[in-house]
């Protein structure tokens, strides 16, 4: 197989597949934070950076 023939073939896997991975990778990332019952983790990490190290 020569070179020219192997970049286009990673070309082809990376413009088809590899779309759809990435796509597929972006909507998991997208919609963990919205998974039902985290409520209160994600409110609890929303205020964590208010927290002190004095408070209790």
């Amino acid at each position: 197989m020569s070179v020219h023939s192997t970049y286009d073939a990673l070309r082809h896997l990376a413009d088809s597949w590899g779309l759809l991975a990435m796509l597929a990778v972006f909507l998991v990332l997208v919609g963990w934070p919205f998974r039902p019952g985290h409520r209160a983790k994600n409110e609890a990490a929303a205020r964590l950076i208010f927290k002190d190290d004095t408070d209790v």
